[in-house]
């Protein structure tokens, strides 16, 4: 990895690219959602402070526990600029995400347990399908094997079974 001599207080968006390991698309990509920031020289080229590096850090490694892109633009917007964020900053708001990847593995440990269910008896049968439909909650609202999308109401006729 190239080290940037601690003189170079901006970096090219090439420089940035090789030393957090995004792609210069992925640089561009962040900074259209406002997750980075750069100026612009005279020859409009990009330049990005030092802190853009542990603020790339920041969101690829949000990114890679699932947290979307408009919740850590909102957690980046709680920094101050041009300031690296810390460990402390980390913990703070990576806190305020912990109950929302609690949830997701709740829901992944569910998925995993009732997967073999579903698969075992190869039905996928919608009136017993955990997976599929919950607590039967399709059977409340039409039988059959298959859900459909159910037709705009016409001049008053409902459904399929209202036209025969």
């Amino acid at each position: 990895m190239p080290q940037i001599p601690e003189k170079i207080h901006e970096l090219t968006v090439g420089q940035l690219a090789a030393r957090s390991g995004a792609a210069v698309s992925a640089l561009h990509f962040y900074e259209s959602k406002g997750l980075i920031s750069s100026r612009r020289t005279a020859g409009n080229q990009r330049r990005y402070t030092r802190d853009a590096l542990r603020r790339v850090a920041f969101v690829r490694a949000a990114q890679r526990v699932g947290i979307p892109l408009a919740t850590i633009r909102e957690a980046l917007a709680e920094l101050p600029e041009e300031r690296t964020p810390t460990r402390e900053d980390w913990a703070r708001l990576s806190e305020t995400w912990r109950s929302e990847l609690d949830e997701r593995i709740k829901q992944l440990n569910r998925l995993r347990d009732h997967l073999t269910d579903c698969i075992g008896c190869g039905c996928l049968s919608l009136d017993s399908c955990v997976l599929s439909n919950p607590d039967d909650a399709f059977g409340e609202r039409r039988a059959g094997s298959r859900l459909m999308v159910e037709p705009r109401s016409r001049e008053g006729v409902q459904g399929p079974e209202a036209r025969s």
